[in-house]
């Protein structure tokens, strides 16, 4: 009897939480703190040239001021299992001391001898994952992992790897909006490459329509893109449903710029082609997030809806009634 009271305690006690678990970030201790920052003052003297670039992009191209975001959500990745890795006995893993002098030493290879501007970023972000994996093993890489990952959202392209991008974007965007244009009566328009050559009532509307690199869809795709990975990522659901919903980002994304452009041109040919510059022309442009936004929910919805698993299935207990004879 004895021995059944102890062991339903301390079964008790093992499921709440003890006043020696930590629950907050606070908990760490001083030493901790003193020490991430020793690393992090580090990692950023030697990587500063490629902090201080890719911030610098994020201020002066607004196609990546999304960069500014990215860090705050890895963060918050973290915060999302804070309570795992406080409760972590983490040891060092050497393995990631070798990737990690592997990382430092590439990166001087790569600036002198590769000469490839990409691979500096990346490089940066995957010495990071090492110093996780080295100081924390890979018990703490298990919750660290994506938000690290995630930090190559903020990394702008190549110019010319997004240039070759944005180019065939521009031209579907051009002809689908051509052959939509087109439905309204008195309306001619031919798509050439980005240029949409536009008659109405007969006569040519001067400049021609052209789907800038603005108007690509590229800015809207690596946002989205990055935020569908998060929204995935944050939402439980079974992983097939999240593999639909982080395929779908690009299509949809794309499809939502169509009709930006779309939009675009019947302002610009029935109302004043002024609506379709400087702040309008922005404007039109944030109005495809809400856009976005609500086909990814939809889609979300659609499969919450269409499968239900037997968790959601509510039981009715059974009483069976013993009558007398």
């Amino acid at each position: 009897m004895v021995d059944n009271i102890a062991s339903s305690i301390i079964a008790k006690t093992q499921g709440t939480n003890t006043p020696f678990q930590k629950q907050q970030w606070r908990e760490l201790g001083l030493h901790i703190y003193i020490k991430i920052l020793i690393i992090g003052g580090l990692f950023c003297y030697l990587f500063h040239n490629e902090i201080r670039a890719i911030v610098h992009r994020w201020l002066t191209d607004s196609s990546w001021s999304h960069g500014f975001l990215i860090p705050l959500f890895s963060l918050y990745f973290i915060n999302q299992h804070k309570k795992e890795i406080l409760e972590l006995r983490t040891g060092p893993n050497y393995l990631g001391l070798f990737f990690l002098i592997c990382g430092i030493l590439f990166y001087p290879f790569n600036m002198i001898h590769l000469r490839y501007g990409y691979l500096r970023p990346i490089s940066m972000i995957a010495t990071l994952g090492a110093i996780v994996l080295f100081l924390g093993g890979w018990r703490l890489i298990r919750y660290t992992w994506l938000p690290i990952a995630f930090l190559v959202f903020a990394v702008p392209l190549p110019e010319r790897y997004y240039t070759q991008l944005t180019i065939p974007m521009r031209q579907w965007a051009a002809t689908v909006a051509s052959g939509l244009l087109n439905l309204v009566p008195e309306l001619e328009t031919t798509a050439n490459g980005v240029v949409i050559d536009v008659f109405y009532k007969g006569k040519p509307l001067e400049p021609a329509l052209d789907v800038a690199e603005a108007c690509s869809g590229m800015r809207l795709l690596m946002a989205f893109l990055a935020l569908g990975v998060a929204m995935a990522y944050l939402h439980y659901r079974p992983i097939w449903q999240r593999i639909i919903l982080l395929a779908t980002t690009i299509p949809i994304a794309i499809v939502c710029n169509i009709v930006r452009v779309t939009v675009t041109g019947f302002i610009y040919v029935l109302i004043h082609p002024k609506y379709t510059q400087g702040i309008y022309h922005d404007m039109l442009g944030l109005a495809m997030l809400p856009l976005a936004f609500g086909l990814y929910g939809f889609l979300a919805w659609f499969m919450s809806s269409l499968f239900i698993h037997e968790s959601d299935v509510v039981t009715e207990d059974i009483v069976l009634r013993k009558n007398d004879a």
